[in-house]
């Protein structure tokens, strides 16, 4: 038995003892959590109880975005020691499948995402995990920050599909966590400015401390008038489309520059339009985004090159105990908050 942030059901969460599978494998490394992260998956299956085809049938540990430390290690590992600093990969894949053998494990139809119904997540002081997902983090990487790899790696993964040009101007449509995520990867990735748009001015303002974001206001700024005035009429040569509404998906077609690429991140509840004489008059490259693979190393050298900042985005830390107050301050949706963690142990 151990203690741990559980999902009843909807709208119902509860700190207690559940039974929990720690049995330590010869390829695995037992953790002691320290910080973890809470997603807006998290968050939308507290409120709604399932996400798509993913439904919470019974009580289920929430988190997935963690760091923490190595306290036991399996037979066969090697490159990891009992005192180490880590973080963790929450999804993984069957090793068996193509998609894994293909290097596109994370559309691997079988693979074990921690808080994805109905896997437990890691939102509990101890978890065991397979070394093969568990990473390293430098010494001048705090484990606030190493909890805040997982969403990184997304915009690792929107930028490694755009396939960047040095100099490159980038549109980023939804200034949530993901969004800034992608606009922080693009800037690493080479583009020399990255606009970002959003409803909300005070999500704007958390973006516009980086140098070369630059906010757009929505309905104020006319996002494709001001990226063809930046562009000399052009457009953005990248789009990352982060808000998953229909008006900012049309945006992102709009605002794209003749052969640019749009790289589809958020994803709409309900089916929404799209203008495909639009994309196709432009000849522009689509892709899409569904988490990672193979992002985490890269993500975590680039967190400690100190290229890329992501403190100045936690917004506020609660202890364990404070879990269900963490959720609910999360749910409120506060438009200064960007991520909201939780500490569970260590110093």
């Amino acid at each position: 038995m151990a203690t741990a942030l559980v999902l009843e059901e909807a709208g119902k969460l509860s700190l207690r003892d559940i039974a929990l599978t720690e049995t330590l494998g010869s390829g695995d490394v037992r953790i002691s959590i320290d910080t973890v992260g809470i997603c807006g998956s998290d968050v939308h299956y507290y409120t709604y109880g399932k996400i798509g085809p993913f439904v919470v049938r019974k009580p289920m540990v929430l988190g997935h975005e963690a760091a923490g430390v190595v306290t036991e290690r399996g037979a066969d590992v090697t490159h990891l020691g009992v005192g180490d600093r880590v973080c963790m990969e929450p999804g993984i894949p069957n090793p068996a499948s193509k998609a894994s053998k293909l290097g596109v494990y994370n559309v691997d139809p079988d693979v074990q995402f921690w808080a994805t119904p109905p896997v437990h997540g890691c939102l509990t002081p101890s978890v065991v995990h397979p070394a093969a997902f568990t990473y390293r983090l430098p010494d001048n990487v705090t484990m606030a920050e190493g909890a805040m790899v997982e969403p990184f790696a997304i915009g690792m993964q929107a930028t490694a599909r755009a396939k960047i040009k040095p100099g490159d101007v980038a549109l980023v449509t939804g200034s949530g966590p993901i969004g800034l995520m992608c606009a922080l990867s693009a800037l690493a990735g080479g583009c020399a400015t990255v606009f970002i748009t959003d409803l909300v001015e005070e999500k704007l303002q958390i973006a516009a401390r980086y140098e070369n974001i630059k906010p757009l206001l929505i309905p104020r700024d006319d996002v494709s008038e001001r990226l063809k005035a930046a562009t000399e009429g052009w457009g953005a040569d990248v789009v990352f489309e982060c808000a998953g509404a229909a008006a900012s998906i049309q945006t992102a077609l709009d605002a794209v520059a003749p052969a640019g690429c749009v790289v589809w991140v958020g994803m709409p509840v309900d089916p929404v339009p799209v203008d495909i004489v639009l994309a196709q008059s432009k000849e522009i490259r689509m892709e899409t985004v569904f988490r990672y693979a193979n992002m985490y190393d890269r993500a975590i050298a680039l967190i400690g090159s100190g290229k890329v900042d992501l403190k100045p985005l936690i917004s506020e830390t609660f202890g364990f105990e404070e879990s269900i107050k963490a959720f609910d301050r999360a749910v409120e949706a506060r438009p200064t908050d960007v991520k909201i963690q939780i500490k569970v142990s260590g110093s």
